[in-house]
């Protein structure tokens, strides 16, 4: 009798299968009532703190942490699948550069390079057809037409995505591009010898490779707002680092023994990601609220009832609701009210809409005319010819110029990608507090030149100063192109000019990353080129395009300082869409 005094919910004796209930007021679980009437006084342990401190957390702040996680793995497989052409450049042409050393170093005249060429023949040192002394020029031809094809596709992809469902555009994208990097990896094993195939498989793989950065960005965007957009971007942008750093582990694994499982490997696993999307990717915050709506009832409590002739003829299944409290507005039933008298609703009646029209996708032309797109889309042209530029050659020069194997070198090159970390999360961090996209980038891109120049000089000295400025220079050079393709594109996506319209941020993403993506592929090409007449001539090219991509920002940079208006990011209202 006391039991049931101190607990009247429940009935009968006490059981230890009684359900426990978490009690928030008391960090306590709550049940086993016949062991004490005081919470307090059980014997069993707290919950931990690590625990209660996931509990803080709302549903919509662990969806929206999962959303920047999953598009976070998605896109690094996608940079992950990217990186094994340039560490299996120096497997293609193996020992050929060695023995055209031989050959200068040798001096004997013109009668003994017939031998020393005999010998290269013999040797197979290379596989074909890169086993020629144009082999730079084909390895840039590669990396041309995969760019090119990526520039291109890029300014389709971006107005495409507006208008088909990004989840169901992701995974495709996602799944073709991991059929071309495994079919790259099968010329090794199939012993392909031809230029064309795998210069198509490159074109086709950077066409399809275009759905991945509108389609996360977008993504990303509608998950957060612009408060602290910066950091949050800079943050979830390091995973074009991150991607590089595993596709250089994972391709350098294999490339001594057998490269084309460099590229099999991240086939497989950007496929995966990809059914990974299409199972668990959550577009947009109101997709959940739209879920939710469809599995609750918007009148009352309802019951599915069959066995109905129906109103007005129709046999359909119909619900069946108690009366709850007086809906106004949207919630009202839109049937007639004898319909609703009757206490029966069809199952499949009416979709409720808002009265306001949908806002349509924006044009190209539309896109462009917004304030700052064209200035930061020709800054990031030349800033991203630097950064793929080192992405695509920086192993070989690390081979070339500190004597290292092909998996030597793809492991220090990490060390870029490490430093593009930490220089996108301060651009992020600092353009934040500033208020000062352009400014940020500008600052970074006029101390990336000089460093450049530092690199290619101390590079000759040991293992100890590459180090350091691969560090530094990876910094300065990945800051502001992980800014521009990230905070800047998503504020300009939704910038006040277009009036709410939020259909605008992936045209404006692919505008702006599309016309980034020519210089990126300009800039490889133009290493192959210029890399036959010295190394020296590659980092001139590099320090140029900075001064370039700093000269289209000075009238932004300008704006930015003179303006009265400005003032840090954080402050200013942006409406979450």
């Amino acid at each position: 009798m006391l039991l049931g005094s101190l607990c009247p919910s429940v009935s009968g004796p006490a059981s230890r299968d009684e359900p426990l209930q978490w009690d928030t007021a008391s960090s306590f679980y709550t049940g086993w009532s016949h062991l004490t009437s005081d919470p307090h006084s059980l014997t069993m342990a707290p919950v931990p703190p690590g625990v209660r401190f996931l509990f803080t957390f709302n549903k919509d702040q662990w969806y929206r942490a999962f959303t920047f996680i999953l598009t976070f793995l998605l896109y690094t497989s996608f940079h992950l699948s990217r990186k094994p052409i340039s560490i299996v450049k120096s497997e293609l042409h193996k020992n050929c550069s060695m023995a055209s050393e031989l050959a200068t170093a040798s001096g004997g005249g013109a009668s003994q390079l017939p031998a020393l060429t005999s010998l290269h023949t013999d040797m197979d040192c290379s596989w074909k057809p890169f086993d020629k002394n144009n082999y730079k020029q084909l390895l840039g031809a590669m990396d041309y037409s995969f760019l090119f094809a990526y520039a291109i596709g890029m300014y389709l992809s971006g107005i495409i995505g507006e208008r088909l469902p990004i989840r169901l555009y992701l995974t495709v994208g996602m799944l073709c591009s991991g059929l071309f990097t495994c079919l790259f990896g099968l010329g090794y094993i199939y012993n392909i010898h031809s230029l064309a195939f795998y210069v198509s498989v490159q074109v086709a793989n950077g066409l399809v490779q275009t759905t991945g950065w509108p389609s996360v960005v977008t993504c990303i965007s509608n998950w957060f707002g612009k408060g602290r957009r910066g950091l949050v971007m800079g943050v979830w942008n390091s995973h074009t680092s991150v991607g590089n750093i595993l596709g250089s582990l994972i391709a350098g694994s294999y490339v001594s023994s057998n490269w084309g499982m460099s590229f099999i490997v991240p086939g497989i696993i950007i496929a995966a990601m990809g059914v990974v999307c299409f199972l668990f990717l959550i577009e947009h915050p109101n997709d959940l609220k739209t879920m939710h709506a469809q599995s609750s009832s918007p009148v009352g409590r309802q019951t599915a009832c069959t066995g109905w002739s129906g109103v007005n003829g129709h046999k359909d299944m119909y619900l069946q609701f108690t009366q709850g409290s007086t809906k106004g507005g949207d919630e009202e039933p839109l049937l007639g009210r004898e319909t609703a008298a009757s206490g029966r609703v069809p199952l499949q009646q009416v979709v409720v809409v808002k009265s306001e029209s949908e806002p349509s996708a924006i044009s190209f032309m539309g896109a462009l005319r917004i304030p700052g797109v064209i200035e930061f889309s020709l800054s990031l042209l030349f800033a991203k010819l630097v950064s793929y530029t080192f992405l695509f050659w920086l192993p070989l020069y690390i081979t070339k110029a500190a004597h290292l194997d092909a998996k030597k070198a793809g492991d220090l090159s990490t060390l870029f990608d490490v430093g593009g970390i930490v220089g996108g999360i301060l651009a992020g961090v600092i353009s934040d507090k500033l208020g000062k996209r352009a400014t940020t980038c500008a600052v970074m891109l006029l101390l990336a030149a000089p460093t450049l120049y530092g690199f290619s000089m101390i590079s000759q000295f040991g293992l100890g100063p590459t180090v350091a400025m691969l560090l530094v220079c990876g910094g300065l050079v990945n800051g502001p192109y992980a800014l521009i393709t990230t905070a800047v594109s998503a504020d300009l996506g939704t910038h006040k000019s277009l009036k709410g319209n939020a259909r605008a941020l992936s045209t404006v993403t692919a505008i702006i990353d599309g016309t980034g993506s020519v210089g990126a592929a300009v800039g490889p090409l133009l290493a192959g080129v210029l890399s036959a007449g010295g190394w020296d001539q590659v980092f001139y090219m590099l320090m140029t395009a900075d001064f370039l991509a700093l000269l289209f920002l000075l009238r932004l940079v300008k704006k930015e300082l003179t303006s009265s208006k400005s003032r840090p990011i954080s402050t200013v209202e942006l409406k979450e869409h």
